[in-house]
């Protein structure tokens, strides 16, 4: 099972890892995609393909079930206000298995 929790609105979503169809917000299985399929709000201006900051979130929990930052992701992240160690893309942030 994936369990993702979005704050601050404290909802938690789970779903056995892989069942999710894609709903073309983002990569595939990307928070944004994830979000999108649950109803839950998280702002992407650019359409999710990675040509603005406003998806930028920041990991609490689990960053090494996700994909590494590509440097696209990186580039785009350096225009993100408020960014720490632990920011990243909804859009680009891929959940790479069940956790």
């Amino acid at each position: 099972m994936v369990r993702v929790t979005f704050l601050p609105e404290g909802r938690t979503v789970e779903f056995p890892y892989g069942t999710l169809p894609y709903g073309h917000h983002g990569k595939p299985m990307s928070f944004l995609d994830v979000a999108e399929h649950f109803d839950i709000f998280l702002d992407h201006a650019c359409g999710g393909v990675c040509a603005c900051t406003t998806c930028h979130l920041w990991t609490k929990e689990g960053a090494d079930a996700l994909t590494p930052p590509d440097d696209d992701e990186l580039d785009r992240l350096d225009m993100a206000a408020d960014q720490q160690l632990n920011s990243r893309l909804g859009c680009q942030a891929v959940i790479t298995g069940p956790g």
